[in-house]
C-alpha cells in the first residue's frame, strides 16, 4: 500500500518497442525494414509479399470479379488509390502468382473546378497523372467534375442487377482455366484493351476538351450554396459518386474499385453515424456496395491502414499526386468530417489499435432497414440512392427529432410562411394539376399553380430523401442550383406519387392479391 513518506527513486519500466534492428517476424533471417504494429516487423521482401497477399485475399474471398469482366479503377492521385493501381498492375503480370483475371480501366475525376483551383494547376495535375496512367498500359479517362451537371436522370434510378447463378463464379473460373494454361483472359498490361466508349487519349484532355468557364462557375455556385462545410463535403461526395457510376455505365464497366483504406473507412464510419447515416453504414463502408444495381462499388483496400500504404509506396516507389480538396488547409472544427478525422488520427497516434477497433466493430453492424437492392425506385433516396430510412415507427428517435423540429418552427397564427411570395400569396396553394405534366393555365397569370411554374423548395424534396440527405439539402440556400437530372427526377417521382394517390382506391393491396391467387 502507498505511504505518504514513501520515496520513489527507480524510474518506471518502459515497454520494449520493436525497431528496425530486429529480425523479420516472418522469415526470421533478414533485418526488419518496417514496423507496422508492435511486434509486426517485416523485412523488405516479406512486407511486399504480405501486402500483395492481402490484396489478392480480399478479392479472392469475396468472389465478385469474374474472368474477363471490365473493372473501372477510380484513382484520385492519393496514396491509397495509387497503391491500388499498383496492386492491379502487379496482379496482371504474366508471371504473377494467382494472376488477376479481369480487364481494368482507369478514371480520374478532376475536382479542381469545385475547389477553385486555377486552370494551370488542373492541367499540371492531369498531366502528371496521365504519365502514370500511360505507364500501366490500361485505358484511362480524365473526367472533369463539371460533367455532373449534364448527367441523365437514369443515374439516380438504380438499374436491375445482372442475375448470376450460385455456382457461376466457379464455373467461369473453370472455363477460364481450361481455355488457357495460365488461367487469365484479361488483357496483359503491354496491350491496351480499349473499351468502346473510352479511348486512351493521346493528348491532354483539359486541352483537347476544355471545360466551358460557365460550367465551372455553375459548379462552384452549386457547392457554395451549401452554407456549412459539412454539407459542402457531403454534396461533393454525392456528385462525385454519381459521375463515377455514369462513367462506368457509359464504358460498359460493371464494377468500380475505390481506394478507401481502413483508416479512411474508420473515419467515414464515425462520420456517417454523426450525420445520421447509420442505416447506410453497410453500403458506405462495406467491401461491396450494390445500391446502383448494374454497377457495383468495391473497396479492395479496406484492410490496409494508412501507415501500411505509406510504407509500401515509399519502399517500392509508387508515385502519388497531391490534389487539393474542400478540406485542404481547413481547421479541425471546420466540418464534422474534418473533426472526426482529426479525432481518430490523434487517438491512433497514442492508441495504435483505435482504427482497427472501429473498423472491426463496423463490420459487425447490420441495418434494420431493407437492403437497397430489394426496394422499389420510389423508395430510394434521391441523392444517395440508398433505401429510405424515414419510415420509422412512432416511438423512435427519428420521430422524436421531427416533433422537436416542428415545435421549434411553430409560429403564431397569421404569420407568413417562409416560402410564401408576398407578391402572389396564392402561389403557396396546392397545385391543381393532375400530375400528367400538362399546364393548368395559372402559370401565365402569375399564380404559379403548376409544378412547372413553382420554384423547387427543399420541403418539396423532403419526402424523397433519407434523413442525412435531408440535412444536407436543408443547409443549402437554394435547391434550384442542383443539377437538372436531380430536379427532373424529383418532379417525376412527385407526379407519380400524386397519380398513385388519385387512383389508390382502385388499386389492389398485396393482401388482396394474395387472396386472389389462393382462390
Amino acid at each position: 500500500m502507498c505511504q505518504v513518506d514513501e520515496v520513489y527513486h527507480e524510474p518506471l519500466p518502459r515497454a520494449e518497442v520493436p525497431g528496425v534492428s530486429k529480425k523479420c517476424v516472418k522469415c526470421k533471417e533478414a533485418t526488419a525494414a518496417v514496423v507496422i504494429r508492435a511486434g509486426d516487423a517485416f523485412c523488405r521482401g516479406c512486407f511486399k509479399e504480405y501486402f500483395i497477399h492481402k490484396f489478392r485475399a480480399m478479392l479472392g474471398k469475396n468472389r465478385v470479379l469474374f474472368p474477363g469482366e471490365k473493372v473501372l479503377l477510380a484513382v484520385s492521385g492519393g496514396p491509397s488509390s495509387c497503391s491500388m493501381l499498383s496492386q492491379v498492375q502487379e496482379g496482371l503480370r504474366q508471371n504473377a502468382h494467382k494472376k488477376l483475371r479481369f480487364s481494368p480501366g482507369i478514371v480520374f475525376i478532376d475536382e479542381g473546378g469545385a475547389v477553385g483551383q486555377p486552370l494551370e494547376d488542373r492541367r499540371r495535375t492531369a498531366a502528371e497523372l496521365q504519365a502514370a496512367f500511360k505507364a500501366t498500359g490500361f485505358p484511362f479517362l480524365v473526367v472533369p467534375l463539371e460533367q455532373v451537371l449534364d448527367l441523365p436522370g437514369s443515374v439516380v434510378a438504380a438499374a436491375a442487377p445482372s442475375a448470376r447463378a450460385a455456382g457461376a463464379y466457379k464455373a467461369a473460373v473453370g472455363r477460364s482455366d481450361h481455355s488457357d494454361g495460365v488461367g487469365c483472359r484479361a488483357a496483359p498490361p503491354e496491350r491496351e484493351a480499349t473499351p468502346p466508349a473510352a479511348t486512351p487519349p493521346a493528348a491532354t484532355p483539359p486541352e483537347r476538351e476544355a471545360t466551358p468557364p460557365g460550367r465551372t462557375l455553375l459548379l462552384q455556385q452549386l457547392i457554395g450554396s451549401a452554407e456549412t462545410q459539412t454539407a459542402r463535403e457531403d454534396l461533393l461526395n454525392t456528385l462525385r459518386q454519381h459521375l463515377l457510376v455514369h462513367t462506368a455505365r457509359s464504358g460498359g464497366y460493371s464494377k468500380v474499385m475505390l481506394g478507401d483504406s481502413c483508416t479512411r473507412l474508420a473515419v467515414k464510419l464515425l462520420t456517417s453515424i454523426s450525420l445520421g447515416r447509420g442505416a447506410q453504414l453497410t453500403q458506405d463502408t462495406g467491401f461491396q456496395d450494390s445500391r446502383y444495381g448494374d454497377v457495383t462499388l468495391l473497396r479492395p483496400m479496406r484492410d490496409y491502414s494508412a501507415k501500411e500504404i505509406a510504407f509500401y509506396n515509399r519502399l517500392f516507389g509508387v508515385p502519388s499526386v497531391f490534389t487539393p480538396g474542400l478540406d485542404t488547409k481547413t481547421t479541425d472544427k471546420s466540418s464534422i468530417q474534418r473533426l472526426t478525422e482529426s479525432f481518430v488520427t490523434k487517438l491512433q497516434a497514442d492508441f495504435p489499435s483505435t482504427v482497427s477497433a472501429i473498423y472491426r466493430t463496423g463490420e459487425k453492424l447490420q441495418s434494420a432497414c431493407r437492403s437497397s437492392s430489394s426496394v422499389e425506385p420510389c423508395e430510394r433516396c434521391l441523392l444517395c440512392v440508398c433505401a429510405l430510412d424515414t419510415a420509422a415507427e412512432s416511438a423512435s428517435a427519428f420521430r422524436a427529432t421531427l416533433i422537436s423540429e416542428q415545435l421549434s418552427q411553430n409560429k403564431p397564427p397569421g404569420a407568413a410562411r417562409p416560402d410564401a411570395d408576398p407578391q402572389h400569396p396564392e402561389a403557396a396553394a396546392a397545385c391543381c394539376s393532375s400530375g400528367a405534366g400538362e399546364d393548368c393555365g395559372k402559370a401565365a397569370s402569375g399564380a404559379g399553380c403548376c409544378s412547372s411554374a413553382r420554384k423547387p423548395q427543399s420541403s418539396d424534396m423532403k419526402t424523397l430523401l433519407c434523413y442525412s440527405c435531408q440535412l444536407t439539402v436543408r443547409d443549402m440556400s437554394s435547391v434550384e442550383l442542383l443539377p437538372l437530372y436531380i430536379l427532373s427526377e424529383a418532379q417525376r417521382r412527385k407526379r407519380r406519387s400524386h397519380m398513385r394517390e388519385e387512383i389508390g382506391e382502385f388499386l389492389l393491396d398485396e393482401d388482396d392479391e394474395d387472396e386472389q391467387r389462393t382462390k
